[in-house]
């Protein structure tokens, strides 16, 4: 791995040189090879599985994927990760074959990059650092940025010490500090300093949306999940025609997009877009997207979009129940969409995914098939989630009134001397605690 200056910048009255992943050649494209390890617990085939994913991430983050590399061991090897002798061999690999970059499929260690770094003479880097590579290059809204940044940031802060290994020794002696050390001291200051300010304005992010969502609450929310590269944009694009940039590769699209679908006369909801998951992505993301992932948690329904046609998607499955169970959104009403039917060859698989999830639809929303079959099922489930109710307030419950305007959908509104009798649509949690203000329960009906 390398780490190169992208800029300076002022803290303290410090001036000093912030580094980051240089992922991409700008003269042309790096060639790498990956690296995955098969054990007891992963088998070689699945770890195969594995590194055509690797290869995707690391053909969207600009380079050629020119070999691959399996060792075979029950256990990564502590210092290296893989064997002394699978390091001698990768090394002549990478003279031989010219090779830029070497990319592992598991995380490695600050230790393990610095040994490696001894042996192979070009860049290391390891899935999480490939992922922030992606994302960064990908960030569009200031959100966006402000989330990779800090990830980018938490990822290096344990990575600075192989920087200045040059100069750490040219001042020795017991308690003596060489200016080598000194430097890496005023680096992590200076990045400490950024997270800080980092956290802090996405802290005000985080407060702002939830501002925006106190304006949606009188409509359902439907949050759209997934793995990566299953097709999420294009459904909001066939609901909403939003336009959201749909590409055949991972990570096409970071920032959440919400807009208003109305389902039927009857039925409007706030659709939004999430980022998509994957099989070990870094928690430093996980972190940073928090804002953007609340569009999951607080989502009274999700849509969880399945590539049906991708032979790992039962795992790619497990992958988005547990991302979405880190984040606090599991256990929540849920439309299991197969998407991407028509790329099937055989269907015989579809009455026993049937049979295994609830609320299952299969579709494909490319081409337009049985979207229709979708929309009702999302219907059904809307009439287990949003209730009507009736009630009768006083004057004197002005506030209470304001609530339902801001939290509810108000579909009547008669005065009966100094009473108001409001009939309203809302998400039945939100229902029930209004009604609780009121003191009961009366109309209640389902839509």
């Amino acid at each position: 791995m390398e780490v190169r200056p992208i800029g300076q910048n002022t803290t303290g009255g410090v001036t000093f040189t912030m580094a980051r992943l240089d992922m991409i050649d700008t003269v042309r494209p790096e060639r790498a090879v990956l690296v995955g390890l098969a054990s007891r617990i992963t088998r070689r085939e699945r770890v195969q599985e594995f590194l055509d994913e690797l290869q995707q991430l690391t053909e969207t983050a600009g380079a050629v994927v020119v070999d691959r590399l399996v060792q075979e061991r029950s256990s990564p090897e502590a210092a290296t990760f893989i064997g002394s002798g699978k390091v001698e061999e990768l090394a002549r690999m990478t003279e031989d074959l010219t090779i830029d970059l070497v990319v592992f499929d598991d995380d490695l260690s600050p230790v393990q990059v610095r040994n490696l770094e001894r042996t192979i003479k070009c860049k290391i880097v390891d899935r999480s650092g490939i992922i922030l590579a992606i994302f960064a290059s990908r960030a569009r809204t200031s959100e966006a940025k402000t989330q990779v940044e800090l990830a980018q940031l938490e990822y290096m802060l344990p990575r600075l010490t192989r920087q200045w290994t040059h100069l750490s020794r040219v001042v020795g002696g017991v308690g003596t500090k060489g200016p080598g050390e000194t430097q890496i001291e005023t680096d992590r200051r200076a990045i400490r300093s950024r997270i800080t300010r980092l956290r802090e304005r996405l802290g005000v992010i985080q407060k702002e949306r939830s501002v925006q969502r106190k304006g949606r609450d009188k409509f359902p929310r439907v949050a759209l999940v997934g793995y990566t590269n299953v097709g999420k944009s294009t459904l909001l694009n066939w609901f909403t025609n939003a336009g959201v940039l749909v590409e055949d590769r991972l990570f096409a699209t970071l920032d959440s997009t919400v807009r208003m679908v109305e389902l039927s006369p009857a039925h409007r909801i706030l659709l939004s877009d999430t980022v998509g998951f994957i099989r070990k992505l870094p928690h430093q993301l996980v972190a940073s997207f928090k804002s953007t992932l609340e569009e999951a948690t607080e989502a009274d329904i999700l849509m969880h979009v399945v590539d049906i046609s991708h032979p790992s998607f039962e795992e790619q499955i497990g992958v988005v129940n547990e991302t979405l169970d880190d984040i606090g959104a599991q256990g929540k009403p849920t439309v299991m969409v197969f998407n991407k039917i028509d790329r099937l060859s055989d269907r015989s698989a579809m009455p026993y995914l049937a049979e295994r999830y609830a609320n299952a639809v299969f579709v494909s929303a490319w081409r337009g098939i049985n979207m229709g079959g979708l929309r009702d099922q999302l219907i059904a489930l809307l009439q287990d989630t949003v209730t009507e109710h009736e009630v009768t307030l006083t004057q004197q419950q002005y506030k209470l009134l304001s609530r339902l305007h801001d939290t509810a959908d108000i579909l009547e509104k008669r005065y009966n001397g100094n009473s108001i009798v409001v009939r309203f649509r809302a998400p039945k949690a939100e229902a029930e605690r209004i009604m609780k203000l009121t003191g009961g329960r009366k109309g209640e009906r389902r839509t």
